[in-house]
């Protein structure tokens, strides 16, 4: 198999923008022998580029949106989580590299450690980084809370490396609720997703081979779901499902998987609206 070239394109993130987190960032991995993806999706309002995927050869290309002008820059502190480079996070925060490896007195960018507390000099609003790897395997989207009032993926990690999971957060997506250092409705990309490896959120129907895992922080069953998490999700699983090609009705709760023994992701949790949502974007 070819070696995965990334390939960039940037649109604008249609989240209710009290959210504040800038433009989606989505990024095509192609392989040369898989499938051809469709063209990428764009908002149903407001600005947005469309760019057509280039043959998987040469040079990535790199095509970076402007930065709002109604957010300043502000330097900032970032906890590296799971997954996540020096190059993701120049991405989401669109500094360069070498800038983020200078304020932090960095001179191998490869040696980074898990949970490193990083000083980001002149950062703009945080944009999520998604990437889409064409696949055929992922057939659902499970949708979980965590059952807590905090976390993030860093703290989700953890406690799955201490159930002995060797290979960590079980998740592939988690929607943070501004706690923990992390923005309310942010989204954070997993090793799981990066890598492309089978998920550990689903046992039943052996959904951790064919479907996505996507966390919001939170208990919902005594809460609901932020609306800037509520946002996040509709696009991220808009986005998913157009890649994907996965039908409305294998968009489920963690509960309602044929023999899954849990009420995750919580009684309250507003599974008809987010269909709602879902049908009319």
């Amino acid at each position: 198999m070819a070696p995965m070239l990334p390939v960039f394109f940037h649109m604008s993130h249609r989240i209710v923008h009290s959210l504040a987190i800038g433009s989606l960032a989505v990024i095509l991995s192609s392989c040369a022998s898989t499938r051809t993806l469709p063209p990428p999706v764009l908002p149903p309002s407001g600005p947005g580029i469309a760019i057509p995927l280039p043959p998987v050869s040469g040079t990535p290309m790199v095509l970076m949106p402007s930065t709002p002008g109604a957010f300043p820059r502000v330097d900032i502190i970032h906890t590296i989580g799971p997954g996540e480079t020096l190059w993701r996070i120049g991405k989401m925060y669109d500094v360069p590299i070498d800038a983020i490896k200078n304020a932090n007195h960095i001179t191998d960018a490869g040696q980074v450690e898990l949970g490193t507390r990083l000083k980001i000099p002149n950062a703009a609003p945080i944009k999520p980084v998604i990437a889409i790897y064409p696949s055929n395997k992922w057939k659902y989207i499970i949708i979980h809370h965590s059952g807590t009032d905090q976390g993030n993926s860093l703290t989700f990690n953890a406690a799955h490396l201490k159930k002995g999971w060797d290979r960590g957060i079980g998740y592939h997506f988690v929607i943070d609720n501004g706690s923990i250092g992390k923005q309310d409705g942010q989204i954070e990309a997993t090793p799981r997703w990066v890598k492309q490896l089978d998920g550990a959120h689903c046992k039943a129907s052996e959904m951790n081979t064919k479907a996505i895992g996507i966390c919001l922080v939170g208990n919902f069953n005594e809460g609901l779901p932020s609306s800037k998490q509520f946002e996040s999700l509709v696009y991220l699983i808009q986005t998913l499902i157009h890649y994907y090609r996965i039908p409305a009705d294998h968009i489920i709760g963690h509960g309602h998987v044929k023999d899954a023994r849990t009420d995750c992701p919580g009684s309250r949790f507003p599974m008809s609206n987010l269909k709602q949502r879902l049908s009319l974007e």
